[in-house]
């Protein structure tokens, strides 16, 4: 087996299970070697917890790259999930551009909206950034919310197939590769992930469970990152991706104290048996 080195960029929550908390056990589980890059620190997650800490390292991230530059340290994918800012954005671009090894996958989860409406310290200028990213990306991770953004397609909770061919379409334009949008459901009792890769439609429905829960999109990210880094191709990791993810919820929806995150951790051989 190939021993695969992934760098992951976005924040850490010290408490809740997210971002990098979740990142580095999932892809590690998967059998890559996994660096991680924090682009802030914070006490707790930010959904439902008050008075979190929060510490942002935007200044630390350049000196981190030099100091890894300097050592020869290079990486066969970067994954960003979550960055708090324009600059962080052009650092991570910067990042891609020097240490991504030839070859390399670069996976951007363009985290930033959801339900419509952009995160609360998010504007236009950060969706514009982060289409320079996302845009140059070999394999794009959004939901409907962020695709609606990135390409300026209307955004519709209800729609069909061809509603999610526009957004391909305009994807497309616009220069990505590879797309897999998250929590696409054409009917109210399932849901799933289209994938488009070379052109190809395809698409994997999955059960739609009655709740939802904070993280699942950095769980649903990072299990696609270590499955296609072992070998799976694109639409195999993602659905294993949001069979995992399902799985995580299942195990987590009938305990009413636990409701900053999914329990993922019990659900890691899962995952690692679906990979094999």
């Amino acid at each position: 087996m190939d021993y695969k080195r992934v760098l992951t960029i976005q924040d850490i929550s010290c408490f809740g299970q997210c971002s990098l908390t979740v990142a580095l056990p999932i892809l590690s589980a998967t059998g890559v070697e996994t660096v991680i890059l924090p682009s802030a620190v914070l006490s707790t997650h930010t959904g439902g917890f008050k008075n979190f800490t929060f510490r942002d390292l935007t200044d630390d991230i350049p000196k981190i790259a030099a100091h890894w530059k300097s050592e020869g340290i290079s990486f066969d994918a970067i994954y960003t999930g979550y960055l708090g800012s324009v600059q962080q954005i052009n650092q991570v671009i910067d990042i891609k551009n020097t240490l991504a090894r030839p070859g390399a996958a670069v996976v951007v989860d363009p985290a930033m909206a959801d339900n419509g409406k952009l995160y609360g310290l998010f504007n236009d200028e950060y969706v514009n950034e982060m289409k320079k990213l996302a845009f140059d990306c070999d394999i794009m991770l959004p939901n409907i919310t962020e695709a609606s953004f990135l390409t300026g397609v209307e955004y519709k909770e209800t729609y069909d197939r061809a509603y999610i061919d526009r957004m391909f379409d305009a994807l497309v334009k616009n220069g990505s590769k590879t797309v897999v949008i998250t929590g696409v459901s054409y009917n109210e009792k399932t849901t799933g992930v289209a994938v488009l890769e070379n052109g190809e439609y395809s698409y994997y429905e999955h059960r739609k469970l009655p709740v939802s829960s904070h993280g699942t999109g950095d769980v649903y990210a990072s299990a696609f990152v270590g499955a296609y880094m072992r070998g799976k191709s694109v639409f195999d990791a993602a659905a294993i991706a949001a069979d995992y993810t399902v799985a995580c919820i299942e195990n987590t929806m009938d305990d009413d104290t636990h409701r900053y995150g999914v329990k993922f951790e019990p659900v890691l051989p899962y995952l690692i048996e679906r990979i094999k």
